[in-house]
């Protein structure tokens, strides 16, 4: 049994159709799961409580923590911590393997690229609190307490990913023939993980054994793509003009009043305002794989 905690998000999604290759048991877990697969199991339960956790893992041979939590500061030191701590004492009772799918929010502001190596040096509270659950697991795989291991992504865009800045800002605005919009710098080079890409590297990894108890990149291009050349592309597959309108962090900061995700989101700015660099090459290597590329990728967001 593959368990995906977190279904009906995008990343849950596009491992479980990938899962079909390895596995026809499938469990899908959150407060109200739907089926990706027909064959698939649903569970209703919530993370935060140790017993409903416990019933959801129980008879899983690898766990998949793809669970996210409202995009508020408050609520991710509040409740992180303990939905962690739920699945690392569910998986290590019934001695399953954890695979937990992170962002880069530990990492802080890197100069340079960010590789599976890059020590955690958050400069943000929710990055903080990334990093307090990342540590957790380690602390837990190096003790041999638990099989697991964290895969990490760059910033999503793909189809289905309705959560992502990149849909909200560019494929929604220009399938409502409005001018595309990007935050901080449109010039800084700013890496993505393609969805499905991420998906798959969740399912291969789950059914390596051998790629368990290390840190892993998922599969992301290795090509250099600023702001405006993420919008030039989208706007000619979409037959548009291509224009942008910039939301420095201050216009951010306005729109908060507004907005409350924006208002959440300024003091992440600072990963729109550098360079992000984004490296998957030891996936690559080892699997010899290639990521899709942005082309590809965005004209499948579009359609």
């Amino acid at each position: 049994m593959h368990t995906i905690l977190g279904a009906n998000g995008v990343i849950g999604f596009e491992t479980s159709k990938q899962l079909r290759a390895y596995s026809q048991k499938v469990r899908q877990v959150s407060r109200n799961p739907k089926k990706v697969n027909d064959t698939d199991e649903l569970l209703a339960a919530n993370l935060l409580n140790f017993h409903e956790t416990e019933q959801a893992v129980a008879g899983s041979e690898v766990v998949y923590l793809l669970a996210g939590l409202k995009y508020d500061t408050p609520t991710w030191q509040r409740d992180w911590p303990v939905l962690m701590r739920n699945v690392i004492d569910a998986c290590k009772k019934h001695h399953s393997k954890l695979v937990f799918f992170d962002n880069v929010y530990a990492y802080g502001r890197v100069a340079g690229t960010m590789t599976e190596e890059t020590p955690f040096n958050p400069c943000s509270k929710k990055g903080e609190v990334r990093a307090q659950i990342a540590s957790l697991l380690l602390a837990e795989m190096k003790a041999n307490n638990l099989t697991g291991m964290i895969v990490r992504g760059a910033d999503f865009y793909g189809p289905g990913a309705w959560l992502s800045l990149t849909h909200s800002m560019v494929t929604d605005r220009l399938k409502k023939k409005k001018t595309p919009q990007w935050i901080g710098s449109t010039k800084a080079i700013h890496t993505f993980t393609y969805t499905p890409d991420a998906g798959k590297t969740l399912a291969l990894l789950g059914n390596t054994p051998d790629a368990f108890n290390q840190t892993w990149h998922a599969l992301t291009s290795k090509h250099k793509i600023t702001g405006v050349q993420y919008i030039e592309i989208a706007c000619r597959l979409m037959n548009q003009k291509v224009a942008v309108q910039a939301l420095p962090k201050w216009g951010v900061q306005l729109l908060g009043f507004f907005v409350p995700v924006l208002r959440e989101f300024v003091e992440m700015m600072y990963q729109f305002e550098n360079d992000y660099l984004f490296d998957s090459t030891k996936l690559e290597n080892r699997f010899g794989l290639i990521a899709t590329d942005y082309s590809t990728g965005i004209e499948a967001s579009l359609a």
